[in-house]
C-alpha cells in the first residue's frame, strides 16, 4: 500500500461514515454547526411563526437577529431552535453605564429565558471598519457590563457574550499563517480575546469569500471561492493547503490571535454568503454562483469539517441569510443575500428540486402549519438532504479517484 492510499484512507472513512448517516436517517440530527441569519430589514417578511415552520422544515436548529425583537423572542419560546442576539450598535454607549447593562439584561433577555433558547448575545456588529473606527472604544466596556448583568442575573450558563468582526481588523490575511489585526485595533483585540478566554466564548467574523472576488475577478479564480474543486493554495510557512478562501479568512484569524498569546479561542462564522443580484459593478453577484456557493458550504458543514489549522474542530458557520431584505440600504446585491424570498419560496435553485418545489407549495404565502403537510415537509427534507450528502460524497470520492 503506497503512502498516497495511507493519506486517502481519513476520507474514505467519511465516506462510509456519511453513508452511514443518510442510510440511518440521522442526518436530520446530526448538523448542529450550520445556522442562518434572520434579517427583518424588510416590509414584506413573513410573521415569526412562520419563519419557524420554514426552519423547522430545513431541520436548521440556529439563527441569528439583529435586535432583540420581542415579538421574535416571544414567538420562538419552545421551539427548541437556539437563537443569537444582537445589540445594535447605536445602544452600545448607553451601556457603558453597568446599571444601564443590567437594566437592559433584565428588560430584554430575562423575560424570555429559558422558554426561549437565547443562546448569544452579540455585542455591536463590524465595530471597526475601514470606513469607521469610532465605534471599536465602546465595545469592551458594554461587553464586560452585559457579562456581569447576566452573571448577576443567573442567565450567564444560558448566555455567552461576544462581538462579531469584519475581515477589516486584520492587516494581513494572506497567508493565512500571516494573519496579524492592524496596530489601531490590537489594543482592544488583545482586550478582547482575554475576555473571551475567561469566559469560554468563541471569536465571531463576518467572512465573505464575494467581497474579494468582487474586487479582484481577474486574480482569484471562482472556483477556490464558491468551494468548487480546484488547486487552492498552499500557506509556505505551514505547508498547510487551502481549498477554499473562506477557511484561508477565518485560520487567518486564529494566527492572528496565537500571535497576541492566544492560541485555543475557538473561531466561528457569523455571517457568509452570496449575493443572488447585483448591479452592473457588481462581479460574481447571480443565481448560479450564491447557489453554488451556499450549496458547497451546505455540503461542507455536512461533513463536519474543520479548518486546515484546526481539523478537528468542526467550524460553525451561520449563513447570510434567511429572506431578501427589500429595505436594506446599498447596493442592489445587499438586498439579495437570502436564500429564500418573503414568499417562503427558494430564490434561487439550490440544485435540488424536490427542496425548490416542496418548500414553494408549503410554505410559501401560507406556510401551513397542518399535520399532513408537516409529514409531507419532513419526508421531503430527508430526500433533499440524502441528495445532497450522496452529492457531497461524489466529490470527495472524485477527489480520492
Amino acid at each position: 500500500m503506497t503512502s498516497r492510499t495511507f493519506t486517502r484512507l481519513p476520507n474514505l472513512i467519511n465516506v462510509l461514515l456519511l453513508l452511514s448517516l443518510v442510510f440511518s436517517g440521522n442526518i436530520l440530527q446530526s448538523v448542529t454547526s450550520l445556522g442562518i441569519n434572520y434579517g427583518q430589514v424588510g416590509n414584506n417578511l413573513p410573521s415569526p411563526d412562520k419563519v419557524i415552520n420554514l426552519l423547522r422544515s430545513l431541520r436548521i436548529t440556529k439563527t441569528r437577529i439583529y435586535d432583540t425583537n420581542p415579538q421574535i423572542l416571544s414567538a420562538f419560546a419552545n421551539s427548541n431552535i437556539e437563537i443569537i442576539v444582537t445589540i445594535e450598535n447605536q445602544v452600545l454607549t448607553l451601556l457603558q453605564d453597568p446599571q444601564q447593562a443590567l437594566q437592559w439584561v433584565d428588560s430584554h433577555i430575562k423575560p424570555y429565558i429559558p422558554a426561549t433558547r437565547i443562546t448569544g448575545i452579540m455585542v455591536g456588529n463590524e465595530l471597526f471598519t475601514d470606513e469607521d473606527s469610532s465605534l471599536i472604544g465602546y465595545m469592551m466596556p458594554a461587553m464586560i457590563n452585559i457579562h456581569k448583568a447576566l452573571v448577576q442575573l443567573a442567565l450567564d450558563r444560558y448566555v455567552q457574550v461576544s462581538s462579531p468582526s469584519s475581515l477589516a481588523v486584520l492587516a494581513e490575511s494572506y497567508p493565512p499563517s500571516a494573519g496579524s489585526f492592524k496596530p489601531e485595533v490590537s489594543s482592544v483585540m488583545q482586550q478582547l480575546l482575554q475576555f473571551l478566554e475567561a469566559t469560554r466564548s468563541p471569536f465571531w467574523i463576518n467572512a465573505y469569500p464575494y467581497f474579494a472576488y468582487k474586487d479582484n475577478p481577474d486574480k482569484i479564480p471562482i472556483d477556490y471561492v464558491l468551494f468548487n474543486r480546484n488547486v487552492g493554495m498552499t500557506d509556505p510557512n505551514t505547508k498547510l493547503h487551502y481549498d477554499n478562501m473562506m477557511y484561508a479568512q477565518v485560520d487567518a484569524l486564529a494566527f492572528a490571535a496565537a500571535k497576541l498569546g492566544y492560541r485555543n479561542i475557538e473561531v466561528r462564522v457569523a455571517e457568509t454568503g452570496w449575493p443572488s443580484k447585483g448591479d452592473a459593478g457588481e462581479v460574481g453577484a447571480s443565481p448560479a454562483n450564491a447557489a453554488t456557493y451556499n450549496r458547497n458550504l451546505m455540503m461542507r458543514q455536512f461533513a463536519g469539517e474543520g479548518t486546515p489549522a484546526r481539523r478537528n474542530s468542526r467550524l460553525d458557520v451561520y449563513i447570510f441569510a434567511l429572506f431578501n431584505e427589500n429595505m436594506k440600504p446599498g447596493p442592489t446585491s445587499e438586498k439579495n443575500y437570502g436564500i429564500f424570498r418573503p414568499d417562503g419560496s427558494l430564490a434561487y435553485n439550490l440544485g435540488f428540486s424536490t427542496m425548490s418545489t416542496t418548500t414553494a407549495n408549503s410554505e410559501s404565502v401560507t406556510y401551513s402549519s397542518s399535520a399532513t403537510k408537516a409529514v409531507n415537509r419532513a419526508t421531503t427534507t430527508l430526500e433533499c438532504w440524502t441528495i445532497l450528502i450522496l452529492a457531497m460524497i461524489q466529490v470527495v470520492i472524485s477527489r480520492l479517484f
